[in-house]
């Protein structure tokens, strides 16, 4: 493990749960991440964009958490089409073992912690 790198989250808020267990890993001693939190409660607004994109601009990387959520969340498809824009590298992880959306565009991988940690280490 290198040092540590900021990773932007961009995930659907019906899978704020599988956010809130990368948060948790992230605050451990051990994890290659730092995680920054743009989630929100109030419309997608001008000043919500401004704010999400210095945050991809500050990040090293962004990780889309993938679920059929996805497909209908507005939010996290600007997210990523900012972090593409930003030319940051972008990889997905499958929220869900029986759930294998295909967001077009996003390469997604298998969800585990080393297949994360290789990801972040490799930025």
């Amino acid at each position: 493990m290198g040092e540590k790198k900021i990773i932007f989250i961009a995930f659907a808020i019906e899978d704020k749960r599988i956010r809130d267990m990368i948060k948790g890993q992230s605050l451990n001693a051990q994890s290659p991440f730092e995680y920054v939190d743009m989630s929100v409660k109030e419309a997608y607004d001008d000043e919500w964009k401004k704010k999400v994109r210095t945050r991809i601009l500050r990040s090293d990387g962004v990780l889309v958490v993938v679920s059929k959520s996805s497909l209908s969340s507005s939010g996290q498809k600007w997210e990523i089409q900012c972090a593409k824009e930003e030319k940051k590298k972008i990889k997905g992880i499958w929220a869900y073992k029986e759930d294998r959306t295909n967001l077009v565009g996003v390469n997604t991988m298998v969800w585990t912690w080393d297949s994360i940690a290789n990801w972040i280490d490799s930025l």
